[in-house]
């Protein structure tokens, strides 16, 4: 798998991947996490979560080095980009984090500013910062306070556990508590006055909102001078 996502869409390189880890998982397992991610979408999650047109929640988290970042602070100089993400040990939350990368300049260009969000512990979050070379902010979201006054907070299922645990993905030593509480994968592009001008939320965690897709709104929020 390349690092190279500027030619390929973000789902390209997901599938990409998804297929080189179907192959190499039993089949039991893959049959499993299907069940369980059906189980999610059909289970309408996806509906409580802040949508287009809707208002973002104001909060102040604190980032790796445990400086306070509030939205509003960041709104008062331009739209913002805000990504929930599951955790460093999630493959697509990777692959995500990478590719929004490989766009902040862009991103920059266009007077906004990326911020990526997710419950793991502090040390976690600092641990993806530096490998991943993330220089946007990286915001740890304690018990998913934030998340959860968005709408994406869930807790896994017995069977979701299992399989978490079976990856070796201890959620409790991750996140720093017993809730085994994670976030849906949640991008929103904000513009200055915490209006939701863009909204991608979806329970199976391998879909992610394309690059091009928020490029696109800020552009548009860009030009309407709203950047």
């Amino acid at each position: 798998m390349t690092d190279d996502l500027s030619a390929t869409s973000l789902a390209e390189h997901i599938a990409e991947f998804t297929s080189a880890m179907t192959k190499q998982a039993p089949p039991e397992v893959v049959a499993k996490l299907g069940i369980e991610l059906e189980k999610l979408a059909s289970s309408g999650i996806a509906k409580q979560a802040l949508a287009t047109n809707g208002k973002a929640p104001d909060f102040s988290l604190p980032d790796t080095q445990g400086r306070p970042t509030a939205l509003s602070s960041l709104l008062a100089r331009g739209p913002v980009v805000l990504t929930f993400y599951r955790g460093g040990w999630c493959p697509f939350c990777d692959l995500q984090l990478r590719a929004y990368q490989r766009i902040l300049p862009e991103i920059h260009g266009l007077g906004a500013e990326l911020v990526a969000i997710s419950p793991q512990t502090a040390d976690y979050a600092l641990s993806d910062v530096e490998k991943k070379q993330l220089t946007p902010p990286v915001l740890h979201d304690s018990g998913n306070r934030v998340a959860r006054s968005y709408g994406l907070v869930f807790t896994l299922s017995d069977a979701l556990k299992e399989l978490q645990t079976g990856f070796g993905n201890p959620l409790p030593k991750f996140n720093g508590d017993q809730s085994w509480e994670l976030p849906m994968p949640g991008t929103f592009v904000l513009d200055r006055d915490g209006s939701v001008k863009f909204a991608h939320v979806d329970p199976n965690y391998m879909v992610r909102a394309e690059p091009a897709a928020i490029l696109d709104v800020l552009r548009q929020l860009h030009a309407e001078g709203g950047a």
